[in-house]
């Protein structure tokens, strides 16, 4: 069915411009305008036959008595001018005189007042129209949810397209079969939960979780922005908060899914302190009346994903709302492999590619950016004219991912790439001389991403979740180990060292604050993991603690900075000459393998481990591995 045009809004003021304006203009009478005094002189001459005289204007028909035009008559007007002698000369020239009251109540009305009226209702609806989106409700359109609406046979997406993330299927399935067979919960009088809540790092999947689910029970999937609620108007959020549950309630059994939910569900009391206003707060308010509101038995299930939990208002958490939270985290290892494999399937690979390698040498890689890695390995080949995407590309991309693009073509003086080797080589020597440092993978001074010169590539030879305060002391050797070998080979520093510095002073401050292992302040913890919520007693901003305590805290982590940087030098300085070999040969080649390191410092390639570990119930989650030297 072709679709029906709508008339142009332009077109149709054009035409009422036509009908109500122009008459005034092109078919009002035609008098030729006269002076005043032109109009006194023919009066004198006789030539004047009759006028009509009314407040502002004096119109009459003048006639001609001699030459070719005589007896012609020819209408005239002129301005009226304050002339008490009028009258007597118009009845001394036996001219025959009328008044007129002049009425243009008509033309008033058109001109100041449906004309106006009627461009800015034209302004007002063409305003309304595109901030509805173009979708011809008008401003009423306002009130309407933004929902993308998916139905059943739409949702291509099954629990087969998410590789990994095997606990969050599970503790999902529950809710797929809710969906499938209700009765089978309800007839033991159980109520199945009205909210999950998916939490995770950005690019876990927790969207495509959310539609996998939908997939498999078969039923419409509503998805919205959290930011999408919050308009410039007041009320609109909260208008299209009904909007959505309404429309969810007549097509249920279905699913709502609201993404970023931190952006509508943010703890209200923050409306000064946190950016937020009166607008958010209504909005969040009627979310949480609507999720009291509807009736689970109907089958409507409310899904939401966020990254940062603990700034959620404490409402959405208790049960009846969002009972459920489901962590989607940072794949392991074998989740990785998984995920390297679904995105591989449509890729023509080299029988020597090694997913199982690639998937080690990824660890705190999400699933977004292993997509990104075989995306850019596959690039990189394409654009070699190969046929197949080789290890050689996965290895580029990951570089690319971790470290940047290189910058081959960046020219540097003699005297920087010295100064980029050692740095370099005092990260990589330290690294392989601590215990608890992860092997070196790969050293380079190649200019890399935004500011990176060089850069020294640790993988870890495991997942890891919990770090003991020995791998916390032998990280921040390493990252301090690029500014001392500076310092022992030119007897100066450079600004090389500067996000060494800072990553360095992140660990010893965590250490302190957060994480107890100070042993001059004790099993304190100084900082709160979810930061401050309203109500808690305490402003946002201010510290619990006096201004003698945080002068101790500043005291104990240069302390801790100090004493790593004495144990980096003394190490240094006896391996020397290890240092200078290994610098001199980064300056030759560009680019070291982690095997000639090992080579250079232990005589063998095998990575080497030091003492077992004795971990203690430390939560410091691992990231994707940053280059060192960045």
């Amino acid at each position: 069915m072709a679709q029906k045009k709508e008339f142009p809004g332009w077109i149709l003021f054009m035409i009422l411009f036509m009908i109500t304006v122009l008459p005034f203009f092109f078919f009002s009478p035609q008098n030729h305008q006269t002076s005043y005094s032109d109009f006194k002189r023919l009066l004198r001459e006789g030539k004047v036959k009759e006028v009509v005289i009314s407040r502002e204007t004096i119109q009459g028909t003048k006639t001609e008595s001699t030459g070719p035009e005589a007896g012609k008559e020819e209408p005239f007007s002129t301005v009226r001018v304050d002339d008490p002698n009028l009258i007597s000369e118009l009845q001394a020239k036996n001219i025959r005189y009328t008044g007129e009251i002049q009425n243009h109540w008509l033309k008033d009305l058109v001109l100041f007042w449906v004309l106006p009226a009627m461009v800015i209702f034209f302004i007002w609806s063409l305003f309304a129209r595109r901030m509805s989106g173009g979708g011809g409700q008008g401003f009423m359109a306002f009130g309407r949810a933004r929902a993308k609406v998916f139905a059943e046979k739409e949702v291509q997406v099954s629990f087969n397209d998410v590789a990994g993330a095997d606990e969050p299927k599970e503790e999902l399935m529950e809710i797929v079969e809710f969906l499938r067979q209700p009765k089978k919960f309800q007839r033991l009088g159980g109520r199945i939960p009205k909210g999950v809540l998916l939490v995770g790092p950005p690019g876990t999947g927790k969207t495509l979780l959310a539609r996998a689910v939908a997939g498999e029970a078969r039923v419409p999937f509503f998805s919205m922005s959290g930011s999408e609620f919050v308009e410039m108007f007041v009320g609109v959020g909260a208008a299209r908060v009904r909007d959505l549950f309404a429309q969810a309630q007549e097509k249920a059994p279905c699913i709502i899914f609201i993404d970023e939910l931190d952006a509508l569900g943010r703890a209200r009391g923050l409306g000064m302190l946190g950016g937020g206003h009166a607008e958010q707060d209504q909005t969040l308010n009627q979310l949480l009346v609507e999720m009291d509101g509807f009736d689970p038995r109907k089958g409507v299930i409310i899904m939401a994903a966020t990254n940062r939990p603990e700034i959620l208002d404490p409402a959405l958490l208790r049960p009846g709302r969002f009972d459920r939270q489901v962590l989607v985290d940072r794949p392991d290892v074998r989740e990785r492999e998984e995920i390297l494999h679904l995105h591989t399937k449509s890729v023509k690979l080299d029988p020597k590619v090694d997913i199982k390698l690639l998937a080690a040498r990824t660890p705190g890689f999400v699933g977004a950016d292993l997509a990104n890695v075989v995306n850019e390995a596959a690039l990189l080949a394409a654009r070699k004219n190969k046929d197949q995407v080789e290890m050689e590309d996965f290895e580029e991309a990951i570089n690319r991912v971790t470290t940047g693009l290189e910058k081959k073509k960046r020219v540097m003086s003699k005297k920087e790439k010295e100064f980029v080797s050692y740095h370099e080589s005092g990260h990589a020597l330290v690294a392989e001389l601590v215990p608890n440092a992860d092997p070196v993978h790969r050293i380079s001074i190649i200019p890399r991403g935004i500011a990176a010169l060089g850069y020294t590539l640790q993988l870890p030879t495991e997942d890891r979740y919990l770090m003991t305060k020995s791998e916390l002391q032998d990280r921040l050797a390493v990252l301090l180990g690029g500014r001392v070998a500076e310092e022992i080979i030119f007897g100066e520093i450079s600004t090389g060292a500067q996000n060494d510095l800072t990553r360095a002073t992140d660990i010893a401050r965590s250490m302190v604050r957060e994480f107890g292992m100070s042993e001059k302040l004790g099993l304190v913890s100084f900082e709160r993991s979810g930061g401050r919520m309203p109500g808690d007693g305490v402003p946002p901003g201010a510290k619990d603690y006096s201004e003698d305590l945080a002068k101790a805290i500043d005291e104990e982590v240069k302390e801790i900075i100090d004493k790593t940087h004495v144990r980096v030098r003394s190490l240094l300085q006896k391996h020397r000459e290890t240092l200078k070999v290994l610098a001199k040969l980064l300056l030759e080649k560009e680019v070291v393998e982690g095997e000639t390191l090992r080579k250079i410092v232990h005589g063998d390639s095998r990575p080497r481990k030091g003492e077992p570990r004795h971990e203690v119930d430390l939560h410091f989650p691992e990231e994707p591995r940053r280059a060192v030297g960045e």
